[in-house]
């Protein structure tokens, strides 16, 4: 078999990049993943994450669970850390360009829990996947309000995950 023949597997060169999701103490059961990919303008995000707690509307002053916050945080650091108050060392959104909360570079629609399952795809024209390699994504316990400095009050970190690169490999 000559070289010109041979099956051989090569990387894909767009760049792409996965976040493994996985709950912390307060919320073990999540898991899933975020893969980010550069596309002309910007990048596209894809999400699909399951165990998420159900729905709880606000009573008494207390904020509602879901639908979930979620955001790229600064550090790409998921030790779980304080188990009331986990994930902590991931820092705070990730905010390159210092804008006010809800514009953000690394804030993030919210998550719909649909019997503890979310998928959703969106793009963004604020980072390239280069710019967020070595970050962390978070999954918090309360909906983000997008105004509030300067992380939008969405609760407690239930899941995280470090970005890093997303190797494929296809065949010719």
């Amino acid at each position: 078999m000559t070289m010109m023949n041979a099956v051989q597997p090569w990387p894909v060169t767009s760049a792409e990049a996965v976040a493994y999701i996985r709950g912390g103490t307060l919320a073990p059961q999540i898991s899933g993943h975020v893969i980010f990919k550069d596309v002309p303008g910007g990048t596209q995000i894809y999400v699909e994450v399951s165990g998420l707690p159900e729905y709880k509307p606000g009573k008494n002053g207390e904020a509602p669970v879901g639908p979930h916050g979620f955001h790229i945080h600064e550090n790409g650091n998921c030790e779980v850390g304080n188990r009331e108050e986990p994930f902590m060392a991931a820092g705070g959104h990730w905010n390159p360009n210092g804008q006010p909360h809800g514009n953000h570079a690394g804030d993030f629609p919210v998550l719909f829990s649909n019997h503890g399952i979310a998928r959703m795809c969106f793009f963004t024209d604020k980072f390239k996947v280069k710019d967020i390699l070595g970050r962390a994504v978070i999954i918090h316990n309360n909906p983000d309000d997008y105004r509030t400095q300067p992380a939008g009050n969405s609760g407690k970190r239930l899941a995280c995950g470090v970005i890093e690169p997303r190797f494929r490999f296809c065949q010719e």
